[in-house]
């Protein structure tokens, strides 16, 4: 199975780049991944909130393959541990799973045709961080629960 995650914008918090690719070049060791940006928005001032969100929905869907399966990082969604969203990866390789996209949307949200093409929602917390946080945060628990798979010394209950 590969991984991807699909993220609106590029990260300007200089701090977090080289821990971000710490953990991407980490997770290389167990499982195929891919962090693609999508550039921001041009002119969102013109846009209305449900414009910028239909607009990046589009940019997103274009991204995806028929046989991804489509996750977002949504502050609605479903609430894991670090060892149940391990089995919960690993149940997706199980199922012969091809490419898991995680995506990170817009200041925003995302649009409603995004949402209905999504097969799940996973929130990471119920607090509320920058969209460039949560893609050090993700891709550190994907990192944390390959470690916890494979019975490796990262993780402590």
């Amino acid at each position: 199975m590969k991984i991807k995650l699909l993220a609106i914008g590029k990260t300007d918090h200089k701090n977090l780049i080289p821990l971000i690719h710490e953990y991407q070049n980490r997770l290389k060791h167990y499982v195929k991944f891919e962090l693609e940006v999508i550039p921001d928005l041009k002119n969102v001032k013109n846009l209305s909130e449900v414009q910028q969100k239909e607009k990046e929905g589009e940019l997103i869907l274009s991204k995806l393959q028929n046989t991804d399966q489509l996750i977002l990082l949504d502050d609605k969604g479903k609430h894991y541990t670090s060892i149940e969203f391990s089995k919960y990866l690993q149940k997706k390789m199980n199922a012969g799973l091809k490419q898991l996209v995680l995506v990170i949307g817009g200041p925003y949200g995302f649009s409603d045709a995004v949402y209905k093409k999504s097969q799940g929602k996973i929130s990471l917390s119920k607090m509320t961080f920058s969209h460039q946080m949560i893609r050090l945060f993700i891709v550190e628990q994907l990192y944390r629960s390959f470690t916890i798979l494979k019975n490796e010394p990262y993780h402590h209950e």
